[in-house]
């Protein structure tokens, strides 16, 4: 049963998502704005340009004649895949996921006021004076940020009124597409964050991945573990938020579903990908018997998953670059990394740098019940011990 398969941008996320889909003897045409992309690397054809491009996008489509499209960033002309998906193309999870969850302000509505979930109180700008109107109703600290970016671009936490120029100019450059409109929210005073990653099957039940902790720097992501530490009552409570929000927007394939939590307040949701998710990279630590990505897969050919079980504790640490150059980058210190026990490096292969750009990753890994804050403190170690240049 091999699929031609287009993926839309071709981030290491979609690197892992290619070599899954190759194990299982699919076809893949890896698409992105730039040449050697990561999945671009291992895929079988390669497409670049502009996916806002709406027209170019359905070139390419009408191109390739893809089996199924599989979205693995933010910036694309989204509306179009409704029309392919009419066409007979399984877009994953589905087009109505991907245009909602590609815009702050349509998954926040559905979540809060459609779904009656419980989130961050906010508000919607179009102008600094909206801003400053909004903040005055939130208070502060409160948190800043696009509509539609990713990995924390354009975010940013304003502490007072004369943080909010900065903040809206900030927002505005870090938007992806052409949407020119941030979201203000409540700073909620949470004590941790989790994703939870949750599989939706074609004609199976919904599934949960063992939650994973993280933690973010700027919007974006630095570490993660699993399991995290999780009061069960309000497990349950994000797993039955989860469910609702992705039975709500239809679909089979694997989701990052993210939480707030609070010992006092309970769980807030927080948003949503409709794709594996960053701080999912851990579980290429195996510490699930089907990493997110093979997970991804399964669902969207509609593969059976048995069951997904902790094997192992697992933690992951990001190299970021200091430098940025258009050259190739290279790698010091991977000697020291091939000495540490229970430990694999994931270089990501970008083809060039900008300054704190994510460039690999360290995992690690140790049996059930070891402790997890030691080994998060090894794994930052050797991160720190890869050097960029």
């Amino acid at each position: 049963m091999t699929k031609k398969i287009v993926l839309l941008g071709s981030g290491e996320l979609g690197k892992e998502f290619v070599i899954s889909a190759q194990r299982k003897g699919q076809y893949i045409v890896a698409c992105d704005s730039y040449a050697g992309a990561p999945a671009m690397q291992v895929a079988d054809e390669c497409e670049v340009f502009d996916m806002l491009d709406g027209d170019a996008l359905e070139r390419v489509i009408k191109k390739h004649q893809p089996d199924i499209i599989v979205p693995e960033i933010e910036a694309i002309r989204t509306e179009r895949l409704y029309d392919f998906e009419k066409q007979g193309i399984q877009v994953v999870p589905s087009a109505r996921a991907v245009n909602f969850t590609m815009n702050r302000k349509a998954i926040r509505d559905l979540a809060a006021k459609e779904l009656g979930l419980k989130t961050a109180k906010y508000f919607y700008a179009t102008t600094l004076e909206e801003l400053k109107e909004a903040a005055d109703k939130i208070g502060f600290p409160c948190v800043v940020k696009p509509l539609m970016s990713s990995s924390g671009k354009g975010q940013s936490l304003v502490r007072s009124t004369e943080e909010l120029d900065h903040a809206w100019e900030y927002g505005c450059s870090g938007s992806r597409g052409d949407i020119k409109e941030l979201i203000i929210e409540e700073f909620i005073k949470f004590d941790s964050e989790i994703t939870l990653l949750t599989v939706t099957q074609k004609n199976r039940p919904t599934l949960f991945c063992p939650p994973i902790g993280h933690v973010q720097k700027g919007g974006d992501y630095r570490e993660s573990f699993q399991p995290a530490h999780i009061d069960p009552a309000h497990l349950k409570e994000a797993e039955d938020m989860a469910e609702k929000v992705t039975k709500a927007l239809t679909g089979a394939g694997l989701w990052g579903v993210e939480f707030f939590l609070s010992h006092e307040n309970g769980v807030y949701f927080s948003e949503l990908s409709p794709r594996p998710h960053d701080t999912g990279m851990v579980t290429l630590a195996g510490t699930q018997n089907l990493n997110e990505f093979e997970l991804h897969l399964r669902a969207v050919l509609g593969l059976p998953i048995p069951g997904i079980k902790q094997e192992r504790v697992g933690v992951s640490a990001v190299i970021l670059s200091p430098i940025a150059s258009k050259e190739a980058p290279r790698y010091k210190g991977l000697e020291d990394v091939a000495k540490e026990e229970d430990t694999y490096l994931r270089i990501f292969g970008k083809p060039f740098t900008k300054v704190n750009r994510r460039m690999g990753v360290v995992l690690c890994y140790a049996p059930l019940g070891s402790d997890l804050d030691k080994l998060r403190d090894k794994a930052k170690d050797i991160a720190s011990r890869v050097e960029v240049y």
